[in-house]
């Protein structure tokens, strides 16, 4: 088994079956999985904010840092590899409200909510999906049959 961490901001897209996509405490961010279960192909992509227009500079150096600019980034990575819609599922976790407890900025409701604009402008939307709370988590997902796993606080679950 190889363990490809993705950082905030990066995406990664796989097509070895050996592979598991693992990114580390999701707080408002949300990490999107797209599985193309005929081929094989997992891609996840950690988003930390909604909408590149925030930051022009950033998001064109790191576009998977926004929903706006790294979903599509990743969706076309996977389609070069031979994923299509047909095939695909959508599982999203993460956006949760961590350092907020008033709701002021809201960016984790803020960062689902423009993953979903940009996923349902594609035809697609999430099979499953983990989001909102308080607690920070860690998601992974294998290539080889798309089994998605959240850990956090010492407990693990399957979406």
């Amino acid at each position: 088994m190889s363990v490809l961490t993705i950082g905030v901001g990066e995406w990664s897209v796989s097509n070895k079956v050996e592979d598991v996509l693992k990114t580390y405490a999701l707080g408002s961010c949300v990490a999107v999985v797209i599985y193309d279960r005929a081929l094989r192909i997992a891609g996840m992509v950690h988003v930390a904010l909604p909408e590149s227009s925030m930051d022009p500079a950033r998001a064109a150096e790191l576009p998977g840092y926004f929903a706006d600019s790294g979903v599509p980034v990743m969706i076309e990575e996977m389609k070069r590899l031979g994923a299509v819609k047909g095939n695909v599922w959508v599982k999203l976790a993460g956006g949760a409200t961590i350092m907020d407890p008033q709701g002021f900025f809201d960016i984790g409701k803020r960062n689902i909510l423009a993953v979903k604009r940009v996923l349902w402008r594609s035809s697609l939307g999430p099979i499953a999906e983990d989001t909102g709370g308080t607690m920070s988590r860690t998601v992974s997902v294998a290539v080889l049959d798309g089994g998605t796993s959240i850990t956090s606080a010492n407990r693990q679950w399957t979406i």
